[in-house]
């Protein structure tokens, strides 16, 4: 009876305490994910997504950053992929993968995602005076060292850094409406928790109604992607423009409120 007694004590201790290190592994998302691989995505590029019936996408200059977000190349392979080469635990949220490399560190999140993008269309564009991003205290990082790739390089990485989705949300400008939003606007929660994506696709039928493809980074860093909509698996990826409702994502839900642009 005593060895029962001490028995009964004794396990409940060890299953709270000695796989405690695991459960923090698993939190952080770190360990290699029992999700199987994803299915193969069909689509070449972000303009080949399919629309819902009745839509036509938005006409956008050649050159324009909407433009350089419609022909971004997607991954055959759709599995979601961490700075450290391990799958996302969650593989659910993703539509298809953008075709970018990441960072071998925890750097390149939710913010730094939307950065990354808008810096590479600038650098390929050679608009190297407009590369700029400003930190929580104001302080502005240009990019002066113009048309050197590793100095480029450098650039993200600092900006990666110091800034984030606070001082993002300060720098970009508010859209009274959903109504205006545009390819390249950005919806954000600055702060800790707080989360940022980028509408990289826009649509309209013949009564004004507009659709959105969103992508996002996400904590721990990890590869860019188009998300699904959890909410509208009929016409998903594609989200409804509606300035009355939340915009509810995978893993984040944002008010029409937090819409913003360059």
């Amino acid at each position: 009876m005593k060895r029962l007694f001490l028995l009964s004590i004794i396990l409940p201790f060890f299953a709270t305490h000695w796989y405690l290190p695991e459960a923090i592994t698993l939190s952080k998302q770190i360990i290699e994910s029992t999700t199987p691989p994803s299915e193969t995505n069909p689509f070449a590029t972000i303009g080949d997504i399919p629309l819902p019936r009745g839509y036509e996408r938005i006409g956008i200059p050649e050159h324009s950053f909407g433009m350089f977000l419609r022909k971004l190349t997607l991954k055959k392979n759709k599995t979601v992929y961490l700075f450290n080469g391990q799958p996302k635990i969650n593989q659910d949220a993703q539509f298809a993968v953008i075709n970018l490399s990441i960072w071998e560190k925890d750097l390149q999140q939710c913010a730094d995602a939307i950065m990354l993008l808008r810096a590479e269309h600038l650098y390929e564009n050679k608009k190297f005076e407009q590369i700029r991003f400003t930190d929580n205290a104001n302080v502005v990082y240009k990019f002066t060292a113009h048309g050197n790739r590793n100095d480029f390089d450098k650039y993200l990485e600092k900006v990666f850094s110091y800034c984030g989705s606070l001082s993002l949300e300060a720098q970009l400008k508010k859209r009274p409406t959903m109504e205006g939003l545009d390819i390249g606007d950005v919806l954000i929660k600055g702060g800790s928790p707080g989360h940022a994506m980028i509408v990289v696709d826009v649509a309209i039928n013949s009564e004004g109604k507009k659709i959105m493809l969103l992508v996002q980074g996400y904590m721990p860093a990890q590869d860019i992607h188009v998300v699904i909509n959890p909410r509208n698996t009929k016409i998903s990826p594609w989200y409804v423009v509606d300035n009355e409702s939340d915009i509810q994502t995978p893993e984040w839900v944002f008010q029409p409120s937090q819409l913003r642009h360059w």
